[in-house]
């Protein structure tokens, strides 16, 4: 569901608890003697990364000039972990023990980049997400360069018809051994709906999207 406003927490967030704690019967079908149980999770959606500048170029939002939102927002969509190093500018996320990730807003010149490299060493690899450049990328082996703009775009999926989500396989509840009038009871699981849609991927949409604290 999407909601505006407040409705999520005046309506929505309300109601789930109620639908948990089994004290909602609405909706439910009559054969099903509703217990209660489940979760739920929520988000609040950022404002766009990119906007379109006077002459219809894809740029950075001015919402993320803040350099450490900016970083943010890029390691979470890059499948990097958010974690600046105090020793090192240029240390803002990691993916492993050895390959890490730097944004900036600046345009880099070929100088500045040989700077860094130097500092990453032949040990380490870095993805530089930048404003611009102005450098040969393929002159710093143990560099990845890319415009932030163009790196975000080939990550979007806008202009589709299709935005499912991947949803994960919920495990099927038991069920209960046939009665002796071969009546058989009516077992409800809660995997009608993922088995059509779902794929299974869903540690990497809850990685890519999670805010923390529940939500």
């Amino acid at each position: 569901m999407v909601e505006l406003g407040a409705h999520c927490e005046t309506h929505i967030v309300p109601r789930l608890k109620k639908v948990i704690d089994g004290e909602d019967q609405g909706g439910i079908t009559e054969a099903v003697e509703w217990k209660g149980g489940g979760g739920f999770r929520y988000y609040r959606l950022a404002p766009s990364l990119l906007e379109k500048d006077a002459w219809d170029n894809w740029v950075i939002a001015k919402d993320y000039y803040d350099p450490a939102k900016l970083a943010q927002a890029v390691c979470k969509l890059m499948g990097f972990v958010y974690q600046p190093d105090e020793a090192h500018y240029w240390m803002q996320g990691r993916s492993s023990e050895t390959d890490f990730i730097y944004v900036t807003t600046q345009c880099l010149t070929h100088e500045q980049l040989a700077a860094i490299a130097e500092e990453v060493g032949d040990e380490r690899t870095l993805l530089v997400c930048c404003k611009a450049f102005r450098a040969n990328p393929d002159a710093f082996p143990n560099l990845t360069i890319r415009k932030i703009p163009q790196a975000v775009l080939r990550k979007c999926e806008w202009g589709k018809d299709d935005y499912s989500l991947n949803v994960a396989n919920l495990p099927e509840a038991p069920r209960e051994p046939e009665e002796p009038n071969d009546a058989a009871p009516v077992v409800a699981t809660a995997t009608a709906a993922s088995k059509k849609r779902g794929n299974g991927n869903a540690a990497a949409q809850d990685d890519l999207f999670s805010q923390g604290a529940g939500k």
